[in-house]
C-alpha cells in the first residue's frame, strides 16, 4: 500500500472511479459507490461477462432488492484516476446476477485501507491512508 490521498467530487451518493482488469480485457473507469454495509467487492453480471470471467458459484444472498444469486472471481482492480491510483491485483470479487445494480465497494479493501471523509458541504469524498 503506498501512502496516498485521493479527494473525489461528491455529488449525491459516495462513488468513487474504479476500473477492472483481468489482464486480457480492461473496463473503463466506473463510478463505484461505497457500501459501508457490505464485506465485500460486487460487481454487476454484465461486467463478469464483458471481462469474460470464470465464475465459482457463491451461493445466494438477501438483499433489499430480494434474493439473488452471487459468484466469486478474481480481478485487479485500479482506483483512482490515469494521474493519481493504487491497483489492487487479483482481488477476489462478487457477481451478483442481478445487471440492475451499481458496482459496490464494501469494507475490503476499501475501507480497511484508507480513512473515508464525506465533507458533503464542500462535496468532497477523501481517502486518506493512515499513515500520511
Amino acid at each position: 500500500m503506498t501512502d496516498l490521498e485521493f479527494t473525489f467530487e461528491y455529488i449525491r451518493y459516495p462513488v468513487i472511479p474504479v476500473k477492472f482488469n483481468n489482464n486480457i480485457k480492461e473496463t473503463p473507469f466506473i463510478d463505484a459507490l461505497l457500501d459501508s454495509g457490505g464485506d465485500f467487492i460486487v460487481i454487476p453480471m454484465p461486467i463478469a461477462r464483458y471481462l469474460g470471467l470464470t465464475l465459482k458459484s457463491a451461493g445466494s444472498v438477501d438483499t433489499a432488492g430480494g434474493t439473488t444469486s452471487l459468484f466469486k472471481a478474481n480481478l485487479n482492480m485500479v482506483i483512482g484516476s490515469k494521474k493519481n491510483f493504487v491497483t489492487y491485483n487479483n482481488l477476489e470479487i462478487h457477481v451478483s446476477e442481478r445487471k440492475d445494480i451499481p458496482v459496490l465497494l464494501g469494507r475490503h479493501p476499501i475501507f480497511e485501507d484508507y480513512e473515508i471523509i464525506f465533507k458533503k458541504q464542500k462535496d468532497q469524498l477523501i481517502l486518506k491512508n493512515p499513515s500520511t
